[in-house]
């Protein structure tokens, strides 16, 4: 394993373990076993502690304020500006199961899915211009997710000659280094990814020397109403926002770190 792949695998499994429900997990595990050990009154603050971060997390007026100032940072892209010279539509990659037996679409992760979706929206206005779709996997087994956003905007009507695969890029970090060798410093994009990643995302591809204008999809929050019983019902959904809120705000430390 090289030294890039080992630190990306050394990130990813520190982010995977400050999750909001690692650590609920470990603190209630923690709590008993103090508890076992005599210690009663501490092992139960402990274990309290673990399950009020577990419904904190999982609570929507928490867990949407957590992530909506990475969500807002940028508004939403509804019409290309016709005066940029830009170069390039540029999707950054997500997830898919290659294997899987549906449509090229189907195999891509809603994330995926949503990114790919608005970026052939915004090829389509400039469509003499290419899409460029980006990532691979840290996992040599898969298939890189730029070959299935290939197959499936090739599905959906983007013709071959105006895609060009960007399929060794592991983050985002890489990602921006890749499209930066491939059009050059100072090179105007339209950079669309999930909204909650943006905020990284454009600090990546400006310290690379390029000229990203923002187009955030994927929305996970904004559009839920306080009035509706299932914003102030915890759920596994809203857990999945703080999860995102806390892996971009790991990821914005690490840009501070790297840049």
């Amino acid at each position: 394993m090289t030294e890039v792949a080992l630190y990306g695998l050394i990130k990813s499994l520190l982010a995977q373990l400050l999750m909001p429900l690692p650590v609920s997990i470990g603190l209630l595990f923690v709590g008993l076993w103090v508890v076992w050990r005599k210690h009663q009154r501490l092992g139960v603050r402990l274990a309290g502690l673990g399950l009020a971060v577990l419904f904190l997390a999982s609570w929507a007026p928490v867990a949407e304020r957590l992530l909506t100032p990475f969500e807002t940072r940028y508004p939403a892209l509804l019409h290309v500006p016709q005066r940029m010279p830009f170069v390039a539509v540029v999707v950054l990659g997500g997830g898919w199961q290659p294997d899987a037996p549906v449509s090229s679409v189907s195999k891509l992760s809603e994330s995926s899915a949503i990114r790919l979706m608005e970026g052939i929206r915004l090829w389509r206005q400039v469509a003499e211009l290419p899409l460029i779709v980006s990532g691979a996997s840290r996992n040599a087994a898969i298939a890189p997710v730029a070959q299935g956003y290939a197959q499936a905007a090739q599905s959906l009507g983007v013709p071959e000659a105006q895609l060009q695969v960007l399929d060794w890029p592991t983050d985002t970090g890489q990602e921006a280094q890749a499209v930066s060798q491939l059009l050059g410093k100072g090179a105007s994009i339209i950079l669309v990814t999930s909204a909650s990643h943006m905020p990284r995302a454009m600090r990546h591809f400006q310290a690379a020397g390029l000229s990203p204008i923002a187009a955030p999809t994927h929305y996970l929050t904004q559009f839920n109403s306080p009035n509706s019983v299932r914003y102030w019902v915890p759920s596994a959904s809203h857990l999945h926002k703080t999860e995102r809120a806390v892996y971009e705000a790991l990821g914005n430390l690490m840009v501070n770190i790297e840049h």
